[in-house]
């Protein structure tokens, strides 16, 4: 099955993004339509382990070519940052159980991935353009507060700043924002996204957490030989 995959340019046509928009997380910046392309497609195999973690790898390695089904326009933030920051048109219908499951699924292989990178890499990180030089623990942090006190909110879900930063607090969290998903899904939620959806939450989730997995696994330095 030829894997579905959304372009989305920025407005002043400065960068593009590719994304497979069945597999939340796998998704590539460039600085053209074709440059995302293949980085996306390069990154198959980096992505392979998160569908396996989700029970998937099956699926994912039965998957053939990147099929562009469609082009979008993207916002500024497509222009600065290089990532989508809208959803496709396949993400804005009506989504079932099992699909929202599936998804999840991926979420949920996401964070597993990133905590397993976040265990084992060097605490300090290569240094250089992405990420203006931060360390491993400034990076977890960045990623976790941005989820827990930003994404979640989309669903309605609220916590105090810093809570999801012990170990106990990030399970509590993770939890919590996967119940909260459910339930804005069955529209137990009172007020509505206004211009993201569901899926699309869920897969920025999933970039986000992927996308610095695998910073701190480019920046790990624990490989490498001591200086001196």
């Amino acid at each position: 099955m030829p894997l579905r995959t959304v372009i989305e340019r920025g407005p002043k046509g400065k960068k593009a993004v590719a994304f497979a928009v069945d597999w939340p997380g796998w998704s590539r910046g460039a600085k053209t339509a074709d440059e995302a392309l293949a980085t996306l497609e390069g990154y198959r195999e980096r992505y392979r382990p998160v569908a396996v973690l989700a029970g998937l790898g099956g699926e994912f390695d039965a998957s053939g070519p990147l099929d562009v089904v469609e082009e979008q326009a993207g916002t500024g933030s497509t222009d600065f940052w290089g990532i989508s920051y809208v959803p496709s048109s396949l993400e804005r219908g009506p989504m079932d159980e099992e699909a929202l499951e599936r998804k999840l699924a991926l979420l949920r292989a996401c964070w597993a991935y990133f905590d397993g990178i976040a265990a084992r890499v060097s605490p300090e990180m290569r240094r250089g353009p992405r990420g203006g030089g931060r360390d491993r623990d400034t990076i977890v942090r960045h990623t976790v507060r941005t989820e827990s006190e930003y994404f979640a909110r989309q669903v309605g879900l609220r916590i105090p700043e810093r809570a999801a930063l012990t170990p106990d607090g990030l399970r509590a969290h993770r939890a919590s924002y996967l119940e909260a998903m459910r339930a804005y899904r069955r529209g137990e939620v009172k007020r509505p996204m206004r211009s993201w959806t569901l899926p699309f939450l869920i897969r920025h989730s999933a970039y986000h957490t992927m996308d610095h997995a695998w910073e701190m696994e480019d920046k790990d330095l624990s490989a490498e030989p001591p200086v001196g």
